[in-house]
């Protein structure tokens, strides 16, 4: 029997049923949020329309959804724990640092920079941060995180990013918690993850999701990750700026028939607000991005050329189950 931790308390993952791997309730810019916060309105409504939301994504069929919003996106727990309460899906929280260049300015002194300053290594207070989330739970909230998040993006490996990837596969080997990482796939950042997580801090490839593979219709380099036995998130569903439908939909039909449904999960990184964009423009530019386009509009498609339920059903239910026990 394995186990994962969710906002209610740990659940037996056979129980976690079809499962999106990477969606967010809130991301936010906590800074601009708490001092110029006339578009976020009243916390009743937000928390309201979140409950209305995610209960429509069970209506559609999903029983877990994976919310890697960590430092950097504005997580708030107790937020998240009171629309928990509300809705009968469950819902996973990360701990990590979301980061494609520098460390925030509080850690910018804190740990691996003191280095040189006091003439020997200095721990980095990321991990123990991370681990405490794991551990001991979020803040006073008794929530504990069940994923660690880090990213990497079009800026590369910078100084920044490496120091949080390393902090994040060391929080990995002390509790076993999974680990999802925000990648580029267009700048090969997956082969980043790879030498520093994998060769040089020695994490299990099929314990990490390379979270937006999809972003790229480059076939041979999502075979090639997924050969080195990373699982690959098709996660970004719906989100149709530099790419289309069907170049996200295709992509996903022909890794299948190369025979990769049980090395890929899927979702649509979707929220319920995010506020690097105007509501009214995300919805007039991105209509198909919400929890459900996956049911709505994906799926139909995916069927009608020739993929079968049992193979939505792997990636849905059987790999994410798979990648929490760690087999």
């Amino acid at each position: 029997m394995s186990s994962i931790q969710t906002v209610r308390g740990t659940v037996d993952t056979a129980d976690l049923g079809v499962t999106l791997m990477h969606e967010h309730v809130f991301v936010l810019s906590s800074d601009v949020q708490q001092n110029y916060s006339a578009e976020w309105g009243s916390e009743d409504t937000r928390v309201d329309d979140a409950v209305r939301r995610l209960t429509a994504a069970y209506e559609a069929g999903v029983r877990t959804i994976v919310d890697p919003t960590v430092t950097g996106l504005g997580r708030y727990i107790p937020r998240i724990a009171q629309i928990a309460a509300r809705i009968p899906l469950r819902l996973v929280v990360a701990t990590g640092l979301y980061t494609y260049d520098d460390v925030p300015f509080y850690f910018r002194y804190r740990g691996p920079a003191l280095d040189p300053l006091v003439g020997t290594q200095v721990p980095d207070p990321l991990v123990d941060m991370f681990v405490g989330d794991i551990r001991d739970g979020i803040g006073d909230t008794g929530v504990k995180a069940g994923m660690l998040k880090c990213a990497i993006d079009a800026q590369g490996l910078t100084p920044g990013v490496e120091r949080v990837m390393r902090a994040v596969a060391r929080a990995h080997h002390e509790t076993g918690v999974p680990i999802t990482v925000h990648t580029h796939p267009d700048s090969g950042s997956g082969m980043d993850v790879e030498r520093v997580m994998c060769k040089e801090e020695g994490v299990d490839p099929g314990r990490i999701v390379l979270g937006h593979s999809g972003d790229t219709t480059d076939r041979d380099y999502l075979t090639a990750l997924a050969d080195a036995g990373f699982v690959l998130g098709m996660d970004r569903f719906g989100i149709n700026l530099d790419t289309t439908f069907e170049a996200r939909a295709d992509t996903l039909i022909e890794m299948v028939r190369r025979g990769y449904a049980e090395r890929m999960v899927l979702s649509q990184d979707a929220s319920c607000y995010i506020d690097w964009m105007e509501p009214a423009m995300r919805e007039a530019v991105l209509p198909q991005w919400h929890y459900t386009h996956l049911f709505d509009d994906v799926f139909p498609y995916v069927l009608d050329q020739g993929i079968e339920q049992r193979q939505l059903n792997m990636m849905l239910v059987e790999v994410p189950r798979a990648f929490f026990e760690g087999r």
